[in-house]
């Protein structure tokens, strides 16, 4: 089975970008986007042979989420009940035979930090729903989770200490959440590659030089461990300041 994730900062932008001979080069059977940027109606794809799910944010050109799956999923849920993550549009949640796939858009600090407060709330919320979904069966997360974990998944780290992705309070939420029963597929196969990057600036030259941050993420449960085959970064895959990430399971 295969899955991708992508931000795709604006699905309709990214359309016009190849996002469609991606999608059908790649031949995911589960595909989940990020940042959609869209309300219903403003877009239509002709997905052959997917089921389509979508969480819209209320604020328009705003957030929000989407999955496309070949496996129709036994439920599909819209947030995990917290009223503001709703309105925003960044959390799906489908049931499958086997395992639960979570889709997340989470949210960014912001450059002065004003929405950390939130950010951090929100990662508890998301990590109790995990533990949750992790008591029935195993777990499946990808998405933006806007964190580069350690030095390694960021360019320049010394530079970056304390910005928005790369606080000691987004990094701890993290390795409280890899320390809870969860796995960072791409590092389970790669522990040590470094330039592996899946967001970029836009600014002149940054991607050219591959000036990066890994922030996009399959996190699984660790009883799936023996079904991971491998995790892929698709860096040279245009048409966001993300790049897709793909995971590949037995």
């Amino acid at each position: 089975m295969k899955l991708v994730s992508w931000n795709v900062n604006g699905l309709r932008a990214c359309v016009k970008k190849g996002f469609l001979d991606y999608f059908q080069e790649v031949d995911a059977d589960i595909f989940c986007v990020q940042e959609t940027k869209l309300q219903e109606g403003q877009i239509s794809l002709e997905l052959e042979g997917y089921y389509q799910y979508w969480n819209y944010a209320i604020k328009k050109g705003y957030s929000g989420t989407a999955v496309f799956t070949k496996v129709k999923p036994l439920s599909v849920k819209y947030g995990v009940g917290e009223e503001e993550g709703e309105e925003e549009g960044r959390i799906l949640t489908l049931e499958f035979d086997d395992f639960f796939l979570v889709n997340v858009y989470v949210p960014n600090s912001q450059r002065d930090l004003a929405r950390i407060g939130y950010r951090l709330e929100w990662e508890d919320r998301i990590l109790q729903h995990l533990k949750d979904l992790d008591k029935i069966k195993p777990v499946v997360l990808c998405g933006d989770l806007n964190v580069a974990h350690k030095e390694i998944d960021l360019r320049n780290p010394k530079s970056n200490i304390g910005n928005s992705g790369f606080t000691d309070e987004e990094r701890g939420k993290m390795t409280t959440l890899l320390g809870s029963g969860f796995i960072d597929s791409f590092r389970y196969f790669y522990p040590q590659q470094e330039g592996a990057y899946t967001w970029w600036s836009y600014m002149n030259k940054v991607r050219e030089r591959n000036i990066g941050w890994r922030i996009d993420y399959f996190i699984v449960s660790d009883s799936m461990k023996e079904c991971l085959i491998n995790a892929e970064i698709h860096c040279n895959v245009m048409g966001s300041d993300h790049c897709p990430v793909v995971l590949e399971l037995k």
